[in-house]
């Protein structure tokens, strides 16, 4: 396929972990979210990434949490793909996280699974048995290398390859470190490559240049390119849809 023809994966991921005290575009209210989302896929956004969160404004993997919010997603974004976080900081005992996640009745089209956590085998395994799709979550050698010898390894979506904060000159050698490794034990796999805070605008922009999916939201970074605060989900995703736009153009002359 011609590079000019393909379309960036764009994932908005919408709150991350983050507090709704620290943008006033982030909300504990799964409603005021799911309309957020909407404007962010009205943007350009093609899937939605989301933490559900309790009645505290806490993530949560509990059953009625999740399904309170997909619910509500999927109401103000029909037909956009959906997916969940399962970090264990929300529940660090790998057998209550999955006695939790064996509870859900709404399921997510996938969700993440960091490999560099205790448990994400079993993880990916009990998703994978419910008929969830599982993304891969790598963001250093630890987790490449559980991933490398996980037997759901080809099982998987796609790769999450996830940059720390860090600075924009490491980015590129970090990422295409990763990237390579992947590459080795499953040529085909999708990746998705992204960034948070200080590298989430240059992974981006090295996402579109290597032809790979990526993400961008309030999860991972509050700033537009130019350092200025984002108004909201929306205003990131437009703005990355323009930096692909400008991408594909550029390949294509």
């Amino acid at each position: 396929m011609d590079r000019s023809d393909r379309r960036m994966l764009l994932q908005a991921c919408i709150n991350g972990a983050r507090s709704a005290t620290e943008h006033p575009a982030l909300s504990a209210d799964a409603a005021l979210s799911a309309a957020d989302a909407a404007r962010a896929v009205a943007a350009g956004a093609t899937e939605i990434h989301v933490h559900p969160k309790d009645a505290a404004g806490h993530d949560s993997l509990a059953a009625a949490d999740v399904g309170r919010w997909l619910r509500a997603l999927r109401a103000a974004c029909p037909e956009v793909p959906i997916g969940v976080t399962t970090g264990a900081w929300i529940e660090p005992d790998v057998e209550l996280r999955l006695a939790a996640i064996s509870e859900w009745t709404d399921l997510p089209d996938f969700a993440s699974v960091n490999w560099h956590e205790a448990g994400a085998d079993d993880v990916a395994e009990l998703l994978l048995s419910r008929g969830v799709g599982v993304e891969a979550g790598i963001w250093d050698a630890t987790g490449l290398e559980a991933w490398t010898q996980s037997p759901v390894r080809s099982r998987c979506t796609r790769v999450l390859i996830e940059l720390p904060d860090e600075a924009v000159e490491v980015v590129r050698r970090h990422a295409e470190g990763l990237i390579a490794h992947v590459r080795l034990d499953e040529p085909n796999i999708p990746i998705l490559l992204h960034g948070e805070l200080r590298s989430a605008w240059p992974a981006f922009t090295l996402a579109v240049e290597l032809e790979l999916d990526s993400r961008i939201g309030l999860e991972d970074t509050l700033s537009l390119p130019d350092g200025r605060t984002a108004p909201d989900n929306a205003t990131l995703v437009r703005t990355a849809s323009g930096i692909a736009f400008a991408g594909r153009r550029d390949a294509a002359s």
